[in-house]
């Protein structure tokens, strides 16, 4: 505002040039790095007894909790070799946080390192400052790296989904320093490399070189991961194709009249949300046959001559422009375990509109939507007390334009039937979130 420009380049915005500096200037500004956005939007995390909002670049925001004023902007990248972590870290029960970005690994080639950050020790210093790299990821493109938004993580293995979404870093260096350009323009499409999947041994610390592939997805959120007599069982909300999803989500689009959204959304790629079940025994395996043995289950996963094996998946859901999406489970006690319930945000052609929750082993879901409501994600909480997977109540914040002066409530629903139990209105505008956090007072 003090400026009367945007001066940091964000996902869709680019950054107008300062009129002060011409563009020679602004060429030697690239050589001094690029001023990357530490707009903390898309989620918030504990560090030992901190919380910090995130995005999805190096910087994260440490908040106070109490009243959410900023504390202080950190750089994670100081601490340990990444040049960004992803907005969906896995925290263990004991404080333990686990993220992935990508880095330089050897010869400048593209990698993605897996962070540990412990749990606050008895010496009460800062976690961040024990950060530290437990595994080192390949990349299928040695100078551009697959956009990663989550990962999946078992007691004993990390699972990282490569997909054909690509960042040109050549452009994320230089196009905002010398022209007008997004984070958007910086992305394209591998039309050849479908996906692969990476299995690290988390014990061990060891990349396991088995080399998984399948037909091309986006991805943006792991549901779960769990193992179960020798396989790993990766339950993924999936888009189908190789072309980028966000290229549907500008803001013209969504603002036109509700049959052009629905055309535009018919073009784009389509959800489903997969099960794919990996095995992790193969040195015996035959060439050619399903080498999947559980039971209940209609994934494939065939060993080929190169030596490659190709998943196919079982799918949970689909239905026509009609996404399970921002997908929360029993994080507490069922992440990296077998588990019954997901909760999800449904998306009618990329409008939420309802929220859902399906038990995953009988398909069968529960649905809670009003006209004119647009809710966020939904948030699992555990009662104190729970007895059973789904003993709870599932939180999200709904905003509601068309409906008075009141215009957002937290929405307070059963986690059995998904029946509404309490609302809380205010007098506020507010704006559409992507994920969040429930902390006990």
């Amino acid at each position: 505002m003090t400026e009367k420009r945007v001066v940091i380049t964000e996902f869709g915005t680019y950054a107008y040039p300062d009129p002060c500096k011409n563009i020679f200037s602004r060429f030697f500004s690239y050589f001094q790095g690029v001023e990357v956005t530490d707009n903390a939007l898309v989620n918030v995390y504990p560090v030992g007894e901190d919380f910090y909002a995130c995005t999805e670049t190096n910087f994260i925001t440490k908040i106070n909790p109490e009243n959410l004023e900023t504390i202080k902007k950190v750089d994670i990248s100081k601490y340990v070799s990444v040049n960004g972590v992803t907005a969906h870290p896995h925290v263990e029960n004991d404080g333990t946080v686990y993220n992935m970005g990508n880095c330089f690994g050897k010869n400048f080639s593209l990698a993605y390192n897996v962070v540990r950050i412990p749990p606050l020790q008895a010496d009460k210093k800062d976690p961040m400052t024990k950060c530290e790299v437990i595994v080192q990821f390949p990349c299928s493109d040695r100078f551009k790296p697959s956009y990663v938004h989550s990962f999946g993580m078992t007691p004993n293995y990390i699972v990282f989904v490569e997909t054909p979404v690509k960042i040109n870093l050549l452009k994320f260096l230089s196009s905002w320093s010398l022209w007008g350009a997004n984070y958007m323009d910086c992305f394209e499409s591998n039309e050849k490399m479908g996906v692969w999947m990476h299995v690290a041994d988390r014990k061990k610390k060891k990349y396991l070189n088995i080399k998984f592939r399948t037909s091309p997805f986006n991805l943006f959120h792991h549901i779960n991961t769990y193992e179960d007599h020798g396989f790993l069982v990766v339950d993924l909300c999936t888009w189908k194709g190789f072309e980028f999803v966000y290229n549907y989500l500008y803001l013209a689009n969504l603002r036109e009249n509700w049959e052009e959204v629905k055309k535009n959304a018919q073009k784009a790629p389509q959800p489903e949300v997969r099960r794919y079940v990996l095995p992790l025994n193969i040195e015996k395996a035959d060439t050619g046959k399903n080498l999947i043995t559980l039971p209940n289950t209609t994934a494939t996963a065939v060993l080929h001559s190169d030596e490659t094996i190709w998943l196919e998946p079982e799918v949970i859901f689909s239905g026509p422009r009609q996404a399970f999406e921002f997908p929360q489970i029993n994080y507490a006690k069922y992440s990296g375990k077998p588990y019954t319930y997901a909760y999800g945000l449904g998306l009618n052609h990329f409008v939420p509109d309802r929220l859902c929750k399906m038990n995953i082993k009988t398909r069968e879901t529960w649905v809670w939507q009003e006209p004119d409501a647009y809710p966020s994600e939904p948030i699992f909480v555990s009662h104190p007390d729970a007895l059973e997977e789904d003993d709870g109540v599932v939180l999200s914040i709904v905003i509601s334009p068309g409906s008075g002066p009141k215009p957002g409530y937290l929405l307070i629903l059963s986690a059995k039937d998904m029946s509404e139990v309490a609302r809380a209105e205010v007098d506020i505008n507010i704006p559409v979130t992507f994920h969040g956090l429930f902390k006990r007072a």
